[in-house]
C-alpha cells in the first residue's frame, strides 16, 4: 500500500495486460490454490474413540471388564457397554451431522474471478487466482484475495466481515504515505471475502490463501486449542471423586471382612469389587448426552448449527458474549422504518403510492443497480430505500 502501482506490477513481476498462462501456471505449481487452509477433519473412527476420553466412560469400561471377567456377570458387563456404546455412536452421529452441514454451507459459496491474463478477460475460480494476476472487479462480486488497486472507478467495498466498519470504504489507487497503516485504512487495497458494493476496478494479486489477511484470521483460528467445558471438567470432577470414594469403601468392607472372618480372602475380594461396581452409576453419561441432544435439537430448530454436544451446556451458561456487529449478528442491510411526505410522519410498512413524489425521487436519486434475479447491489442506505 505504501508503493505506487507501477512499483508493484514491478515487484510482482506482471503487467496490466496480465500474466501469461505458462506464467500464471508455474506461479499455482509454487504457491498452491487460493484456498484457505482447513483444519484437518477426523474420520469416523476417530470421532469414534474420541468419545471413550471421557473419565466417567473409562471407569464404565473397567466396571463392564471386571464385572464380567471377575464376577462373571455378563449380563450386568453387556448392558454397561451398551450404555457406552450407545453414547459413542450417537456423539459420533451428531458431530458428523453438523459437520454436513457446516460442509454444504461452504460449498454454496465457490465465487469465480474475472482476470486478465495475455491481454484477455477470463473468468477462472478464484481457487486459480496466483501472485501477480490482474484481477477485474464489479459492483456485486467478492474480492477473490488481496489485492493492491492499479485503477478505480467511483469503487467501494464493503469490509465489514474484516475490519467492523458498517459504511463501504471508497478506494483510491494512490500510495499512502504512513508506514504502518490498519487494515480498515488501507485505501488502496482490496482484501479477499470483502464485497463490491458500488463502482468498478483493477487490482493486481499480491497474496492468496493462507497470506491473505482473511487467512491469517482462519490460522489463528485453526491454531487455536480446545478446551474442555465447564460440564466436561464437571462431571471429570464427580467421576474421579466417586472413584475414590468407591475405592476406599471397597477397601474397608474387604477389610473388615477379614478383620471378622465373614467369608474367605477370594470371597471377601469379589464381594468389595461387586460393591465397588455397582456403587458406580452407569446411566450418568447417558443422561448426560441425552439432555445435551435435547438442546441440540431445540437450537437446531432454530437455525443454530452446534458441532460437539458439550457445547450446548456452554452456550447455556454464558452471561455476556463480545462479538463483533456488523456481519456477524447483523447482515449488514438498513430497512426503512419512517418515511416523511405530506407534512406528516408515516410508518413505512403502510406502504406509499406509486404517484407519490417521493417514490420518485428515491428511485432515481439512487445509485443501486438491481440484478436479474432481484438482488440489489449498492450502498446500504441507498437499497434499503428501494428495497
Amino acid at each position: 500500500y505504501a508503493l505506487s502501482s507501477e512499483a508493484v506490477l514491478k515487484q510482482e513481476q506482471t503487467s496490466l495486460t496480465g500474466l501469461t498462462k505458462e506464467a500464471a501456471q508455474t506461479r499455482l505449481n509454487e504457491n498452491g490454490p487460493n484456498e484457505l487452509a482447513q483444519a484437518e477433519k477426523k474420520g469416523m473412527l476417530a470421532r469414534f474413540l474420541d468419545q471413550f476420553k471421557d473419565f466417567m466412560i473409562i471407569v464404565l469400561l473397567v466396571a463392564a471388564l471386571i464385572a464380567g471377567f471377575l464376577l462373571s456377570e455378563w449380563a450386568d458387563a453387556g448392558i454397561i457397554l451398551a450404555v457406552v456404546l450407545l453414547n459413542a455412536v450417537f456423539g459420533v452421529f451428531q458431530e458428523s451431522k453438523a459437520e454436513e452441514a457446516i460442509d454444504a454451507l461452504k460449498e454454496m459459496s465457490t465465487p469465480n474471478a474475472h482476470v486478465r491474463r495475455g491481454d484477455q478477460v477470463l473468468t477462472i475460480p478464484s481457487s486459480q487466482l496466483v501472485l501477480g494476476d490482474i484481477v477485474l472487479l464489479e459492483a456485486g462480486d467478492v474480492v477473490p484475495a488481496d489485492l493492491r488497486l492499479v485503477e478505480s472507478a467511483n469503487l467501494k467495498i464493503e469490509e465489514s466481515a474484516l475490519t467492523g466498519e458498517s459504511v463501504p470504504v471508497d478506494k483510491t489507487t494512490a500510495p499512502l504515505d504512513a508506514d504502518d497503516v490498519g487494515i480498515g485504512d488501507r485505501t488502496n487495497m482490496a482484501f479477499m471475502n470483502s464485497n463490491i458494493t458500488y463502482g468498478r476496478g483493477v487490482g493486481v494479486v499480491i497474496a492468496t490463501g493462507m497470506q491473505t489477511e482473511v487467512g491469517r484470521i482462519a490460522g489463528m483460528i485453526n491454531s487455536a486449542e480446545e478446551t474442555n467445558t465447564p460440564l466436561q471438567e464437571n462431571l471429570k470432577s464427580l467421576g474421579k471423586t466417586l472413584t475414590v470414594m468407591i475405592l476406599v469403601i471397597a477397601v474397608i468392607v474387604f477389610a473388615v471382612g477379614i478383620w471378622r472372618q465373614a467369608a474367605s480372602l477370594p470371597e471377601m475380594f469379589l464381594t468389595a469389587v461387586s460393591l465397588a461396581v455397582a456403587a458406580i452409576p452407569e446411566g450418568l453419561p447417558a443422561i448426560v448426552t441425552i439432555i445435551l441432544a435435547l438442546g441440540t435439537q431445540k437450537m437446531a430448530k432454530r437455525h443454530a448449527l452446534v458441532r460437539k454436544l458439550p457445547a450446548v451446556e456452554t452456550l447455556g451458561s454464558t452471561d455476556i458474549i463480545a462479538s463483533d456487529k456488523t456481519g456477524t449478528l447483523t447482515q449488514n442491510k438498513m430497512t426503512v422504518e419512517k418515511v416523511y411526505y405530506d407534512g406528516q410522519l408515516n410508518d413505512a410498512s403502510a406502504g406509499i403510492h406509486g404517484g407519490n413524489p417521493l417514490m420518485t425521487i428515491m428511485n432515481f436519486a439512487n445509485d443501486t443497480q438491481v440484478q436479474d434475479d432481484g438482488k440489489l447491489l449498492g450502498d446500504p442506505t441507498e437499497t434499503a430505500l428501494v428495497a
